[in-house]
């Protein structure tokens, strides 16, 4: 882990970590994907790990009054189950095909609110049954490959919280998630000790980048955030049908 390569892929993967914990939407997704440009995916998903985990802290200050109650009582305990469940199938389950699954969803689910079916649905409630299900899936799917947010977003989206509460709650719960996801990945070898050397490197960008996102959250229209918010589960969704497809 070492060389001008490495360290660039690093600082730029950093920064989206933290970009996205400050709310804007799904940019993380992009960092594992650049770091194994220059190593393991595995081993990727481990180095950054402890980035999301400090990321998340800055997150949590910044989001500390705005999130929904409802829906993280909802969907944590569920997010837990998922990644439990990911930890115990981790040698059983084909990475791709998950991938493959949440690719497919959040395509579907992205593509119905481009072209307006179901725009003038008004907002829906934070119902217990779908919040289960889309929350086990995104634990096992943020456990198994870091995409929890397309499954995520299906069950959140169309209740039409407000861009702050929206980042917010997004915030908690993958704060949560990324930390009870230690445990599993020590346990799994995939977080090592030079991990967290340069971890404790990396964190400085994403504290910093955590701010520029907070700030970018406040200035940007509603509409235009969650347009964002849209077409980036798109893209993040075909990427991971990209993936799958050259993994199978």
């Amino acid at each position: 882990m070492e060389g001008a390569a490495f360290w660039a892929a690093a600082l730029i993967a950093s920064a989206l970590v933290g970009l996205a914990k400050g709310g804007l939407p799904v940019v993380a997704i992009l960092s594992v994907p650049i770091m194994a440009q220059v190593m393991p995916p595995v081993a990727a998903a481990g180095l950054l790990l402890p980035v999301y985990v400090v990321s998340d802290m800055f997150g949590l200050y910044a989001y500390r009054h705005a999130f929904d109650r409802r829906v993280l009582a909802i969907i944590a305990p569920a997010a837990t189950f998922g990644v439990a469940l990911g930890w115990a199938t981790a040698a059983l389950v084909p990475e791709w095909l998950v991938t493959g699954l949440i690719g497919l969803i959040g395509t579907v689910f992205a593509l119905r609110l481009i072209l307006g079916r179901g725009a003038a649905v008004p907002a829906r409630p934070a119902r217990v049954g779908p919040g289960l299900f889309w929350g086990t899936l995104a634990g096992f799917t943020s456990f198994v490959s870091h995409a929890g947010a397309p499954p995520y977003q299906v069950y959140v989206l169309p209740l039409r919280l407000e861009k702050a509460v929206f980042a917010g709650t997004s915030t908690v719960l993958f704060a949560y998630v990324n930390a009870i996801k230690l445990i599993p990945y020590w346990a799994l070898g995939t977080l090592t000790p030079a991990d967290l050397k340069v971890a404790a490197v990396l964190m400085v960008p994403a504290a910093l980048a955590v701010l520029a996102g907070v700030r970018l959250v406040r200035i940007l229209p509603e509409v235009l955030f969650f347009r964002i918010v849209t077409w980036a589960l798109l893209a993040l969704s075909l990427q991971l049908l990209w993936k799958a497809f050259r993994a199978a």
